[in-house]
């Protein structure tokens, strides 16, 4: 199993700790794209700072830049890292797309197709002729022309960020990885079934894709206070992210049997009642999305992670530099990854 890391800045902390992390063995660093900064810009800073390590987008929003200019910045990524670039890719939501990108959320399954096709048109360095739904290039009734691309044709692997079963089978037939929230190794079921049947159309099983999931690790003796402490996290999740006819993470959660819990949480968000929203989330979603606890604890809980066939655990680690590097060693010793310890001099 690989570890990676995931980071939110960069600020000069950042950057030592992922030349750090690079060090110890990971294999990939992930930066998010939310509402702040974007996800390319650091990684093209990361890529001159590193050597080895793999650097993702985790996620690009889609819809908010052109499929063509996806995929010329992904191509200018692999050309700058020398091929060391993923596009984790996935839709957001309406909140991000329409309030914040002024892009209509209408078509987010047959945008992810299209988007793709083109992406893998562009980087084989075919000319770009689409004719889809949500695009079509050369736009039909303008003065375009099929363009191929200037930049020499280069492998870009897709990774989508995916929890509906639509887009879960999607990611089973188009991408070369998935990456799982809302992930829980007991109920994996919920999202290894579309995601399997997608890989069948295709002619493929999930064990070839790189499965991804993101997971939090403290290690702590007190695993129920930092369960309870992750599972609160989780009220904004549940009450913000979305309305009560479409939240993403809730549908994800009811079809893994928490569907009650998800609803009452989010009545109390929406009512206000933040605190209490906070209380009423169920513990498991602390405890099973997270590695918490001693470190005997995490090692049975990674093994559930292997054996629901994880490829790959992106930590989310907090605390200082010090902190998140030593926490980072335990669980590369724990998963069995090489953990070089010593000082960063």
């Amino acid at each position: 199993m690989r570890i990676a890391v995931a980071v939110s800045e960069v600020g000069e902390d950042d950057v030592t700790f992922v030349a750090e992390a690079e060090r110890l063995g990971v294999d990939s660093v992930w930066v998010a794209e939310a509402w702040g900064h974007d996800a390319f810009t650091p990684l093209a800073f990361l890529a001159a700072r590193t050597s080895r390590i793999r650097l993702a987008t985790g996620i690009a929003q889609l819809g908010a830049r052109t499929p063509a200019l996806l995929a010329m910045s992904a191509m200018s990524m692999q050309a700058l890292s020398g091929g060391r670039f993923l596009l984790g890719l996935g839709t957001s939501g309406p909140q991000v797309m329409e309030g914040w990108h002024g892009v209509r959320f209408g078509s987010p399954l047959a945008m992810t197709r299209e988007t793709i096709e083109i992406l893998r048109t562009v980087t084989a360095g075919e000319r770009l002729v689409h004719d889809g739904t949500v695009y079509q290039l050369p736009l039909p009734d303008g003065a375009g022309r099929a363009i191929r691309s200037m930049a020499p044709p280069t492998p870009v692997p897709v990774y989508l960020a995916a929890m509906g079963p639509k887009n879960l089978a999607l990611t089973g037939e188009l991408a070369e990885g998935w990456l799982a929230n809302a992930f829980m190794p007991e109920t994996a079921a919920a999202f290894l079934e579309p995601l399997a049947a997608g890989a069948a159309r295709a002619g493929r099983a999930v064990t070839d894709l790189d499965v991804v999931v993101p997971v939090g690790v403290e290690f702590t003796d007190d695993e129920q206070e930092a369960a309870r402490r992750h599972a609160r996290g989780y009220a904004f999740t549940i009450g913000a992210m979305g309305n009560r006819a479409q939240n993403f993470y809730n549908a994800a959660f009811e079809r893994q049997g928490y569907g009650e819990d998800v609803r009452a949480v989010q009545e109390l968000w929406l009512a206000g009642r933040r605190e209490q929203a906070a209380d009423r989330v169920p513990l498991d979603f602390g405890r099973r999305t997270n590695l918490l606890g001693p470190p005997e604890l995490v090692r049975r809980r990674i093994a559930l992670y292997r054996a629901a066939g994880v490829t790959t655990l992106q930590a989310k680690l907090t605390g200082s530099l010090d902190e998140r590097l030593a926490t980072l060693a335990t669980l590369l010793e724990l998963c069995g990854e090489p953990a070089e310890r010593g000082d960063r001099s």
